[in-house]
């Protein structure tokens, strides 16, 4: 395998796993963290958002159910 497989299936991977994230995420997950209720525009331009930076919302997201 050469490293520009590499990068490229770990690409493939961090976007797959972006977009289950975000997802999830912008249909349940979004409530626990925020503790207003989001329409679905919102839900719709926090979705990009949620899909570059899955890791981070994955933290945020855990961070909020532990704290119940």
């Amino acid at each position: 395998m050469s490293l520009l497989a590499a990068i490229l299936y770990g690409l493939a991977l961090y976007a797959v796993a972006g977009v289950v994230t975000a997802l999830a995420f912008v249909s349940f997950g979004i409530t626990q963290v925020q503790p207003m209720p989001a329409s679905l525009g919102a839900r719709l331009v926090l979705l990009p958002g949620a899909f570059a930076l899955w890791p981070y919302i994955l933290i945020r997201w855990r961070k909020a159910r532990s704290g119940r």
